[in-house]
């Protein structure tokens, strides 16, 4: 018997627990997208964007199956991510694609809970995008849209955002001549609160802020952010570009709640402070926890 060491025991652990919270998480996400498609907005004839919303166009000019095309629309794409992309990427997408298939079949005769068309936009573009959201920012995909935008990215100079908006104007547009305009509309309304959901899930409620304050109080400002906030600082060594002055540059890390406070500290100390803050998506390493507010 082939002896495994201790520390590749428990890395085998930890990679088994990564893979099977990945998969849980992109079915769980599928679940969801198939709630808000065939509980909200199919019944309603309100589309999203993408395969999902040719899905849905398709479904309903052939009477078929949404689940049927939402898998078989997507397999040609699967191909092309398995090439461009990875392995990983392709399989994840893969099982997402299945479980999604799979769940609009299950829900198509559950009876539906509003036929308020406003109010299936709404839930429906929320259940839609926590789901999709989920899977994405598990390693997978829902949408062979987004790879094609990839791949079209590399050819033309249009962002991978620009050429998706691109595809899903003319799919939102059709619903139009498809649903009457006032379904196209509320596809749009939709597919905007998806979107922002589809963020939301990805990035977090709890969106960090990296800040960069000038100051010549620099000491000052770096200890009540550590005694105040509970925030490590760096100093940085820098230039004045006009006067060509040596001045210390303040950089730490917060999360989105602490903003308000730490612009406090800062106008408490010097309310002459050259002060920028920006969103960043991910931070790791060093003493960064987000943490409550008090």
């Amino acid at each position: 018997m082939e002896y495994i060491p201790e520390h590749k025991r428990v890395h085998r652990r930890l990679s088994i627990t990564k893979v099977a919270k990945r998969i849980l998480f992109i079915l769980l996400g599928a679940a969801l997208v198939s709630v808000g498609l065939e509980i909200f907005l199919v019944p309603n004839n309100i589309i999203d964007g993408g395969i999902v919303g040719i899905s849905i166009i398709l479904s309903h000019l052939l009477s078929m199956k949404l689940g049927l095309f939402l898998f078989f629309l997507n397999l040609p794409f699967l191909f092309i991510g398995y090439k461009q992309i990875g392995k990983t990427f392709a399989l994840s997408t893969l099982l997402g694609v299945a479980a999604m298939s799979v769940g609009t079949a299950l829900l198509h005769p559950v009876e539906k809970l509003t036929r308020d068309p406003l109010l299936a936009a709404v839930f429906g573009g929320i259940i839609l995008g926590i789901g999709v959201g989920m899977v994405i920012r598990y390693g997978g995909s829902l949408d062979g849209t987004e790879i094609v935008a990839i791949l079209f990215n590399k050819k033309l100079p249009f962002s991978v955002g620009e050429t998706v908006m691109f595809f899903n104007f003319f799919i939102l547009g059709s619903a139009g001549f498809i649903f009457g305009w006032d379904r196209a509309m509320y596809s749009l309304i939709a597919y905007y609160i998806a979107f922002k959901m589809i963020d939301v899930t990805i990035q977090g409620f709890d969106e960090s802020r990296s800040v960069w304050i000038i100051s010549d109080r620099h000491h000052e400002i770096g200890d009540a952010l550590l005694a105040r906030l509970g925030r490590g600082v760096t100093y940085l060594n820098g230039e004045g570009g006009y006067t060509g002055e040596d001045k210390k540059v303040i950089f730490c890390v917060i999360t989105r709640l602490e903003e308000a406070k730490l612009r406090s500290i800062i106008e408490d100390i010097d309310e002459a402070a050259f002060l920028a803050v920006g969103s960043i998506n991910n931070v790791k390493g060093g003493n960064f926890k987000k943490r409550d507010i008090h």
